[in-house]
């Protein structure tokens, strides 16, 4: 590994660590001709890429930035930090590889996005269903509020309609 710094390639780790759920070997190391440190990260080569099949039964290569874009547009402006952003992306990244090998249906990691986002911010997660779930008209993005709003799960939120 290069240094960032002097462009030696002769370094010592000095500390290791697994970290996105094992997925990942975050490796402390200290260049041996400057001295500084630095920090890299190793992944498992992925010979076996996932693929996501879409509604029309297309597929496309799985892409996580794609989960965590969807996320940023539904908590646009919404009290969601950008760790819990990476930690819903995590849980359904986990979901995705613990239950399949090669294909994944686009429909099993949106419900898993709202099912997690569901749990972080209600508004958000009306956000992502609206689009996700392509409402057709007002009564059903209604139907869904009212379902939130009557499962008890607003508290702390301003009221949008009267019961």
């Amino acid at each position: 590994m290069r240094c960032p710094f002097c462009k030696e390639d002769r370094d010592k780790v000095i500390d290791s660590r697994s970290s996105d759920s094992g997925r990942v070997i975050r490796r402390r190391r200290e260049c041996l001709l400057c001295g500084r440190r630095f920090t890299t990260y190793e992944k498992m080569s992925e010979s076996l890429k996932l693929s996501v099949v879409k509604k029309d039964n297309s597929r496309v290569p799985y892409d996580r930035d794609k989960i965590i874009v969807g996320l940023q547009k539904a908590c646009y402006k919404r009290p969601v930090s950008a760790g819990q952003i990476r930690e819903i992306a995590d849980r359904v990244e986990e979901e995705i590889f613990k239950n399949f090998d090669r294909e994944v249906t686009s429909a099993f990691v949106g419900e898993s996005v709202i099912r997690h986002l569901r749990d972080v911010d209600k508004v958000a997660y009306i956000r992502f269903a609206s689009v996700y779930r392509d409402f057709k008209d007002a009564g059903e993005l209604i139907e869904e509020v009212s379902q939130v709003i009557a499962e008890g799960e607003y508290e702390g939120q301003p009221k949008l309609f009267e019961r």
